[in-house]
């Protein structure tokens, strides 16, 4: 193994909202987002080209430009293309969430031609001289098995040219992740959503092999698409993008009954839990609002007794 060693900072900024995620940001309101992240002194940045259609890439590109490149990390995603939508009608990619017109399709290509054109258009869009780590998105989507032979393969040949620092794989499924640390050589994963404070199913296969590997985690979806963002989630609120199953919200309430009883905030709690592991080196956190960034970079470091956390792995509701 050749990997990279490369240093995370521990809370990092998930750039979806600033490619209108949900919902249509100005320029100008995507900027105070970005600003009130770096102010707040958060340094690592995460992008992909699937965010926004680029737009993503390019409003985190125009806005690190302006900062000096020793001083943040920046991570973007390979596997789709962005290719011009010959269907185009005028409409937005509100299908995929992102409200942007929808003049672009994402294609997929893991084969070796397609991640060097991906890496390539990224950089364009990012306009940066340098990408510190690259993650393979989203493989189980397309084909895990291709994933394996030919996209992480591609990706071990550029960092061995130096042509990227890191690389890795983000997904939402533990098989894929489990898979692709025990078959790839990587040097970090991100897990979307399955090691939170709500559900821990990362804990049985993929942070064990992450242990055996010395591969770094970052945790991404902390907040399970919102529904733990806030100290006293509704039942309507959003789960994985959609709405939250009656055992879900079940156990949620007992992990909100645990966090009134010790007087501690539902989202700190969420964005300080997967940091308890030693494999994992940071949280990237998401949001559209500068006053939320500002609050989630807080509650980063509240204090948390350790009988909280005690009371949550007696109830059997965290990883001890």
């Amino acid at each position: 193994m050749s990997r990279t060693e490369s240093v995370i900072p521990a809370i990092g900024y998930g750039a979806a909202n600033v490619g209108n995620l949900f919902r249509a940001l100005s320029d100008d309101d995507a900027l105070a987002v970005l600003d009130a992240a770096w102010e707040s002194g958060v340094r690592y940045y995460d992008t992909a080209p699937h965010y926004g259609l680029g737009l993503s890439e390019r409003r985190l590109g125009a806005f690190l430009q302006t900062k000096p490149r020793d001083e943040f990390f920046v991570s973007t995603k390979v596997g789709r293309l962005l290719r011009p939508n010959p269907a185009f009608d005028g409409g937005l990619d509100t299908d995929h969430d992102f409200f942007v017109p929808n003049d672009l399709r994402r294609e997929w290509d893991f084969s070796e031609a397609g991640i060097r054109a991906s890496l390539a258009e990224s950089q364009d869009r990012l306009g940066l001289d340098r990408i510190d780590l690259v993650y393979l998105h989203d493989p189980e989507r397309h084909d895990l098995d291709l994933a394996l032979t030919s996209a992480f393969p591609a990706l071990e040949r550029l960092r061995a040219e130096g042509a990227v620092d890191a690389i890795g794989i983000g997904a939402m499924t533990s098989h894929a992740l489990a898979r692709a640390v025990r078959g790839a050589d990587l040097d970090t994963i991100m897990i979307a959503g399955r090691y939170t404070l709500l559900e821990q199913p990362a804990a049985e296969d993929v942070l064990p092999a992450c242990r055996e590997r010395g591969t770094g985690v970052v945790a991404a979806s902390v907040f399970n698409s919102g529904l733990l963002a806030r100290a006293e989630p509704t039942r309507d609120g959003r789960y994985e993008y959609g709405g939250v199953p009656d055992g879900v919200w079940d156990r949620l309430q007992r992990i909100v009954a645990v966090c009134r009883a010790h007087d501690v905030p539902l989202p700190a709690a969420a964005i300080q839990f997967p940091l308890r592991d030693a494999a994992v080196e940071s949280v990237v956190l998401g949001s559209s609002r500068p006053a939320q960034v500002r609050e989630n970079v807080q509650l980063a470091t509240l204090e948390i007794p350790e009988g909280f956390w005690a009371e949550l792995a007696h109830e059997a509701l965290i990883t001890a």
